[in-house]
């Protein structure tokens, strides 16, 4: 079983070795991590290195950051073609790639995986990342939270390590989890984030800027083309990095006839990106504030994703901790290593013994998760029409999770209840997402009967409901969410022989 970091920007494949220890398995160019990038040309599909330089000089054929879209119905990529893609299949093209590099790796055939996410990932995310792993023909035994998977990679060989925050800022999205590590127990205390907040963030504002200084030059908005924002994104992306090292960099950007050579200071890029920065240290206060800690609680800082090599976020993270981070494992494979350590977990618990599961000073690796975000149902405020959100299970939930709430029928002889299930924290319903709803039946009686619904949440992140009658104290009956957004079989099936048939490297 292989471990997957399916990034934003840069995906990575992860094996325990015969030694115990995690190892990167490199792809076909020998590289350790994969572009999360796809060109389509013609009935040929690349994906990597090469799909990422095509971005520049084919837009409307390439397709990156698509992570930021998963969970999303609405969202479809069109090639020059006309062949459109769910986010789920763009996904299965980028797994499809890093199962048959980590096969012609490894010499055997790839089937099983553990596939990392966000942790701030909703329930429509999750299951679009489980179904894209379906579709390039991986069986996917768990999706597990890349600051969890980011503390096994760092804890993995070290006996005792205290009470850690993970703060995790990739290209497209940042976590902050708060861990407890000792002798191969993994506990998650707390965790929170922004799954629209990365260092694709950080390269629209860079852009803007290098865009600002090109037209006061004389040259036209490379906002306003495809190809030219394409290029410009680029030499965006490449002037951060360059600004990662040195106090300046510069970009030569040639469009509309007009060439110039535009400096940026690592100064003007901080000040441009000072808000995004905030934006993480705030949400990383607001989580030590929520789980009852202070900064004193916590015993060591771990970086995570690649966006944390920028030094005004190592600056505001040792500030804000008052402490050096580290970041001894790189940034860029922890997740994927943490992704192996936890499937050489699971296929230990499923060999019988011929599999060793891997230990911390010889006690076995236990790994306790929690739910990132609530989880409820609608129900009507009493003496009105209005509906308010009620949590049932609440954020920061260890799990597995179950918890049930009492509630009552509104109308003489009512004979169905509306089960509509929540995410979100919110009692307010216009700021939740309903991801589930079921009718079910239930015998006539006066208003005010008392029906108990309960919640389960699973360590795959299925969520069951049942419906139990207290007048009767029988079962209305059980289901599990499907969400809306998310495929159906049939929609899995047909994406599965459509990917399948296409000429992938």
């Amino acid at each position: 079983m292989i471990g997957i970091d399916l990034g934003t920007t840069y995906s990575a494949v992860a094996v325990v070795d015969r030694s115990g220890r995690p190892e990167i398995l490199p792809n076909a160019e020998g590289q350790r991590i994969t572009p999360s990038v796809v060109f389509f040309s013609g009935d040929a599909v690349l994906v990597g290195a090469v799909a990422k330089r095509s971005a520049a000089v084919a837009p409307l054929d390439t397709v990156q950051f698509v992570k930021r879209a998963m969970g999303d119905p609405a969202w479809r990529f069109e090639t020059v073609s006309g062949q459109q893609f769910r986010p789920e299949e763009i996904s299965a093209i980028i797994l499809r790639r890093l199962k048959e590099d980590a096969e012609a790796y490894l010499g055997e055939p790839v089937t099983d995986a553990v596939i990392t996410v966000p942790a701030y990932f909703d329930d429509g995310a999750r299951r679009a990342t489980q179904d894209a792993g379906a579709i390039a023909g991986l069986t996917v035994h768990r999706v597990l939270n890349e600051p969890t998977a980011a503390a096994l990679a760092y804890g993995a060989n070290r006996p005792t390590v205290g009470t850690v925050l993970v703060y995790d800022l990739g290209g497209g999205t940042f976590d902050v989890t708060i861990m407890r590590i000792a002798d191969g127990e993994f506990e998650t205390v707390a965790t929170s984030g922004d799954r629209n907040l990365g260092g694709f963030e950080w390269d629209n504002a860079l852009m803007r800027l290098i865009n600002e200084r090109f037209r006061a030059a004389g040259g036209p908005d490379l906002l306003d083309d495809d190809r030219t924002e394409a290029d410009l994104r680029d030499r965006a992306e490449w002037a951060k990095h360059a600004l990662t090292m040195m106090p300046a960099a510069r970009v030569v950007i040639s469009a509309g006839g007009s060439t110039q050579t535009i400096e940026i200071t690592r100064a003007e890029f901080e000040d441009v990106t000072s808000h995004l920065v905030s934006r993480t240290r705030d949400i990383a206060e607001i989580l030590i504030e929520d789980a009852g800690l202070v900064w004193s609680d916590i015993d060591r800082v771990l970086l995570a994703g690649g966006s944390t090599r920028m030094p005004a976020v190592r600056a505001m993270v040792a500030k804000m901790s008052r402490r050096v981070a580290e970041s001894a494992v790189n940034p860029d494979e922890i997740v994927a290593l943490g992704a192996a350590v936890q499937a050489q977990v699971l296929t230990a618990e499923h060999s019988d013994g011929a599999v060793p599961r891997p230990r911390v000073n010889g006690v076995p690796i236990t790994i306790r998760d929690v739910t990132s975000q609530g989880l409820g149902t609608l129900a009507r405020i009493e003496g009105t029409s209005r509906m308010e959100n009620v949590v049932i299970v609440a954020p920061n939930t260890p799990i597995p999770a179950s918890n049930s709430e009492l509630f009552q029928t509104v109308v003489d002889n009512q004979t169905s209840l509306l089960v509509q299930v929540t995410q979100g924290d919110d009692r307010d319903a216009a700021y939740v997402k309903v991801i589930g709803e079921r009718e079910l039946s239930i015998p006539p009686y006066p208003a005010g009967a008392l029906v108990s619904v309960a919640f389960a949440y699973d360590f795959d992140q299925t969520v069951s409901i049942e419906l139990t009658d207290l007048t009767s104290h029988r079962s209305l009956g059980t289901f599990e969410v499907s969400d809306v957004a998310n495929m159906t079989p049939a929609e899995r099936d047909r994406a599965t022989r459509k990917i399948h048939e296409l000429e992938v490297s």
